[in-house]
């Protein structure tokens, strides 16, 4: 049991929108605390009641009066459905939101605010915290494709990116490599391009089925995150173009790649069958995935023509409509007239983009993700064991040091939809891999997400950083000891 602990009532990762210490309002937590709760916040205070008592050891029953309270308030207007505001008092501690969402996004302020392993004597800081996002789209992306990851580490990383108030997680279904979604109808997509030998260098093998599919969606559903699948397409389709030849510009076989070229590959823009094949998978994802997104890739397209991408693109970006999902794709797409509620998502390293400042003009909204400032798969450093350099190196500051509002002329803030930190995997083997890259650089593409513009300070959150290791290893997080960073 560790020693007496209490943080200061800002020392949270994202930093909240507002935070009004009161030094006379601690709250002691003894062994009578209760949670009292609503029974629509029935699942946000039992996790609540877990949390205490990992901190505190004690019991922590539900109760009708409790000295801990959430409460669900629509009654005022409010910007976000993720709003909240956590009023800690000495004789108790009240969070109120007015949705599940907000509730649960103020518990996770709250669990920073505690210990994460048992401690000997806690006590939280008095004050309010009123808070809401910044961006409505806080995400970051996992490559399947490259490397299989069993369900039940994505679940983890569920739990892992949920504390941080990240509330997208994208996945990258498909590539050259491999499929990694059973598709209903085409069978061999996961029976030959998800088994064994697939993945970069034949090191990833596997794939979700439709079922596990659909349970990972739901339990990230219980931590607020929704998942955004990607069926890569037009490029990227080596994969799927192995186990069905006839999407092939001639019919004929290819050979499987676990390489880590890309661009080599195109589905063809003048068979039918083409059409045929990317309606029946855009419409199984679909059903199998109830929130608003889904994202059809777009992006190195190198071996298609400018005609051909063009073509490609008009008839299949309306196919996500058709199915109820607005398309999301990388920014190569914003070079064709896209549906009204496409979202195109920056991914490059240059400082401008005609396609996506014409977009966004005409009234798209943009998620920002340029690989030298959000690509989790780039090197921390030059003696960084594992990653990418294409975009150049990429340490914490630097993950922490920009805005997406200032990254491309033409899209400012009113334009962009969110921020997501994408992490490919051609080098990743596991997900002690995974938690190396994302973390704790995924902890500034959170704050950047969350925190208003003007707060966000990088000693600021250099120092609150610090105190995150033990609590990673708490976690069994195998987060990289940058030294940018103090670590406590």
């Amino acid at each position: 049991m560790s020693a007496p602990t209490m943080r200061q009532l800002g020392d949270v990762i994202p930093l909240p929108a507002s935070v009004r210490p009161d030094a006379s309002a601690d709250f002691r937590i003894t062994s009578d605390v209760s949670v009292s709760a609503a029974p629509a916040a029935a699942a946000v205070a039992d996790e609540l009641a877990e949390v205490l008592r990992r901190s505190t050891g004690f019991p922590v029953p539900r109760g009708e009066d409790g000295a801990v309270r959430l409460h669900l308030d629509d009654s005022d207007e409010v910007k976000s459905p993720e709003s909240y505001r956590l009023d800690i008092a000495a004789d108790g501690v009240t969070l109120s939101a007015p949705t599940q969402q907000g509730l649960f996004a103020g518990l996770q302020t709250l669990r920073q605010l505690l210990p994460e392993s048992l401690a000997a004597e806690v006590v939280l800081p008095g004050g309010r915290i009123e808070d809401e996002p910044r961006f409505a789209y806080r995400g970051t992306m996992l490559d399947l494709a490259r490397h299989f990851y069993s369900p039940a580490d994505i679940r983890s990383y569920i739990d892992t990116i949920a504390q941080f108030k990240i509330n997208y997680l994208h996945l990258h279904l498909t590539d050259d490599q491999g499929w990694r979604l059973e598709i209903e109808g085409w069978p061999r997509l996961t029976e030959v391009s998800g088994g064994e030998g697939t993945g970069i260098d034949g090191q990833g093998p596997g794939f979700l089925t439709a079922q596990e599919y659909t349970d990972l969606v739901a339990y990230g559903e219980t931590r607020f995150v929704t998942i955004v699948p990607e069926i890569d397409l037009p490029g990227h389709v080596n994969a799927a173009q192995v186990a069905y030849p006839e999407l092939t510009t001639d019919g004929e076989p290819v050979q499987p790649r676990t390489d880590a070229e890309v661009g080599y590959s195109s589905l063809v823009a003048d068979k039918e069958i083409t059409y045929t094949f990317v309606e029946d998978v855009i419409r199984v994802v679909a059903a199998l995935t109830p929130g608003p997104f889904l994202h059809i890739g777009g992006d190195e397209a190198l071996s298609t023509t400018a005609e051909d991408y063009r073509t490609f693109m008009t008839r299949v970006l309306p196919m996500a409509g058709k199915y109820g999902k607005r398309a999301i794709g990388w920014h190569e797409m914003a070079a064709v007239d896209l549906p009204p509620t496409a979202v195109p998502q920056y991914w490059r390293i240059e400082p401008a983009d005609g396609g996506v400042t014409r977009a966004a003009q005409a009234g798209h909204q943009v998620i920002m993700s340029p690989a030298d400032r959000s690509y989790l798969d780039m090197k921390y450093d030059d003696a960084s064991p594992l990653g990418l350099d294409w975009a150049g190196l990429l340490g914490v500051e630097r993950s922490y040091d920009w805005d997406p509002a200032d990254r491309l002329p033409g899209v400012g803030e009113e334009s962009l939809l969110g921020v997501e930190a994408p992490l490919w995997s051609e080098t990743l083997r596991s997900l002690a891999d995974v938690h190396y890259m994302a973390f704790p650089r995924l902890l500034a593409i959170a704050e950047i997400g969350w925190t208003p513009r003007a707060d966000r300070d990088w000693t600021s959150f250099r120092r609150r950083l610090a105190e995150y290791g033990p609590r990673f290893e708490a976690q069994g997080v195998n987060y990289h000891r940058s030294p940018e960073i103090d670590w406590k």
